[in-house]
């Protein structure tokens, strides 16, 4: 039976606390799957490179140099793949032993991209996340499981829909959905709720922006994909009272 040959992409800059079970659990997929491991180091001056060097026979390709933000970095692990399926699993989060071939039966039914069931962690509580729903993204971006860790996609439809566009620092990913979901042509799936493909920590970079940047440039890249203005103003204005309600 064909296995398919997934690129899993690790980026990474000054985490030498948590990068090391992202690698250890890159390198677990191996015994089941056929996997290509790159790495994307910002140019980190803690242990970090010491601790990819530690693992550099289960690297198959290394970057450590300066780059202009976390998309940027994944966009340069992108262009030295070479995968049927290109995933994400950034430092500090973790792929579960089963979890490529739970994402690897999906693809063998002929679907272009998948959402993996992740695991995801906020600060004093966990969530199973599971499924998606492409029509919420008219109105909430929230609609599918995890960006790392949980989403894959064919290399065929990277050549058509392009990289993530930098312009974005901390929703990349959104814009990037918008662009498959309203191309409307591709079929994408899920794993089932048991099937847990990874476990995605909390303290992540997009955590670290605030409410009004995330919103700001959420507005951006639906402004950017022609959506509706009307529709735009209204979930803007929805964000922002709940906001200000749940603050005061």
């Amino acid at each position: 039976m064909f296995q398919f040959k997934f690129s899993i992409i690790t980026v990474v800059k000054n985490d030498e606390i948590n990068l090391e079970k992202t690698i250890k659990s890159i390198i677990k997929q191996r015994e089941l799957n056929d996997v290509e491991y790159i790495v994307i180091d910002g140019k980190s001056n803690d242990r970090t490179v010491e601790i990819i060097n530690k693992y550099k026979e289960h690297i198959d390709k290394f970057i450590s140099e300066p780059d202009k933000g976390i998309y940027d970095a994944m966009n340069k692990g992108i262009n030295l793949s070479t995968g049927d399926i290109i995933g994400i699993c950034n430092s500090g989060d973790t792929l579960l032993p089963k979890g490529l071939s739970y994402i690897s039966n999906q693809f063998k039914k002929n679907f272009d991209f998948v959402f993996g069931t992740v695991l995801r962690k906020y600060l004093g509580s966990e969530i199973l996340k599971y499924g998606f729903n492409l029509n919420r993204i008219d109105y909430n971006f929230d609609f599918a499981t995890s960006h790392s860790t949980g989403f894959y996609i064919r290399r065929n439809i990277l050549n058509e829909i392009g990289l993530y566009d930098t312009q974005f620092k901390c929703s990349a990913d959104y814009d990037y959905y918008f662009r498959i979901v309203k191309s409307k042509k591709f079929k994408g799936s899920s794993t089932q709720k048991k099937e847990l493909v990874g476990v995605v920590e909390s303290g992540g970079f997009s955590s670290k922006i605030s409410f009004f940047g995330h919103l700001n440039e959420e507005t951006k890249i639906r402004m950017k994909n022609n959506q509706n203005m009307i529709l735009i103003i209204l979930i803007y204005l929805n964000a922002l009272i709940k906001y200000i309600l749940k603050k005061f």
